[in-house]
């Protein structure tokens, strides 16, 4: 194995505190706007992309609305995380300086474009990354990102790091091993690897 591949949200932060209440300012100013976003509400979206996220949360709106609020939402997010960041999981600075030691490692996340950027900036990780993908970018699926990501990057074995069900799916479709974090938001029925916290993979892999 060369590289490890890296879902973000349930996997490497949880920016649940931050993003659900910078969605709740923007659902109450918007005249449109109904309620507020919980992190429970997030929580049932992890995994999805933006546009099955909006259905799920504004589906008291039709889809051109709902597309529009949510537009909103990650712009506001991304201004709060610069500034506010997430929660990163235990040690996973230390981890991952550990694995980069050894391998190449990357991040593919189901989020808008601006979201990982947002994560590097606060929390200072970029340095341990070499790339990474998203469909804010591609408008593809999280297992085509992978796929992608691994062609341009040239790399032949890799794992994928994940905690949904959506997570191992990608995997499945990209033809690698799946890593389920069982420390995230999800319960895939099955997986390749199981961590408990990030430094489980300084266990299985180093």
């Amino acid at each position: 194995m060369e590289s490890i591949i890296f879902d973000l949200d349930g996997t490497l932060w949880d920016s649940r505190r931050t993003v659900s209440k910078s969605w709740s300012q923007v659902v109450q100013e918007v005249e449109y706007g109904r309620g507020e976003v919980t992190e429970d509400d997030l929580k049932k979206t992890m995994g999805l992309q933006v546009k099955d996220i909006a259905a799920r949360l504004f589906d008291y709106l039709d889809e051109a609305k709902q597309m529009e609020l949510i537009l909103k939402c990650c712009e506001r997010e991304q201004v709060d995380l610069i500034r506010e960041g997430g929660i990163l999981y235990p040690n996973l600075a230390e981890v991952l300086q550990k694995l980069s030691s050894r391998y190449s490692l990357f991040i593919v996340s189901n989020c808008q474009e601006g979201y990982i950027e947002s994560f590097y900036t606060y929390h200072g990780l970029e340095k341990y990354f070499l790339d990474f993908e998203n469909p804010g970018r591609t408008g593809l699926t999280k297992g085509e990102n992978i796929k992608l990501l691994m062609e341009r990057n040239n790399i032949s074995s890799a794992v994928y790091v994940g905690d949904t069900q959506g997570d191992c799916d990608a995997a499945k479709l990209a033809g690698i091993p799946f890593v389920f974090a069982n420390y995230g938001f999800g319960n895939p029925d099955s997986y390749d690897y199981l961590i408990q916290k990030p430094s489980d993979l300084v266990t299985l892999f180093l």
